[in-house]
């Protein structure tokens, strides 16, 4: 028996790694997101599952909602270089929005937030872009 939540997850990359960006870059799965200062260098982008809600849908029946969270990553010099990654984070959340994820395609699409848009604390104090988009996907049980 496989983990729904992984299987939305493994299917995020592959969505996202099959897309054309603004930026390019190759999205990895990883249970615990860390990226060392020192790789910052290069793009970042990470799916780390994050929760599982499970709610009543009917009498036998239930929903489980699979938050998954897709961070963006990358050392800038310069608020230009800040701006580009804040674009780029925008139209992955844009494309995982209302989107149907083969290898997933009983996960519906039931909401994106990015928080932190920035992380202030990041940026002031190691240059380095961290941005974090959740997204959630319904799946009946």
């Amino acid at each position: 028996m496989s983990s729904t939540i992984l299987t939305i997850a493994d299917a995020m990359v592959a969505s996202l790694n099959g897309a054309s960006f603004s930026m390019s870059f190759t999205a990895e799965r990883h249970l615990v997101p860390n990226v060392g200062l020192e790789d910052l260098a290069s793009l970042h982008v990470t799916i780390a599952p994050r929760t599982v809600t499970r709610t009543a849908s009917g009498r036998r029946d239930s929903w489980l909602d699979c938050t998954i969270d897709v961070g963006v990553q990358k050392k800038v010099a310069s608020d230009a270089d800040a701006d580009a990654l804040i674009a780029l984070t925008e139209e992955i959340a844009e494309y995982l929005s209302h989107q149907r994820l083969t290898g997933a395609a009983e996960a519906a699409w039931l909401g994106t937030t990015t928080d932190p848009l920035i992380s202030p604390e990041h940026l002031d104090q190691q240059r380095a872009f961290t941005s974090v988009v959740s997204v959630t996907y319904r799946v009946r049980t």
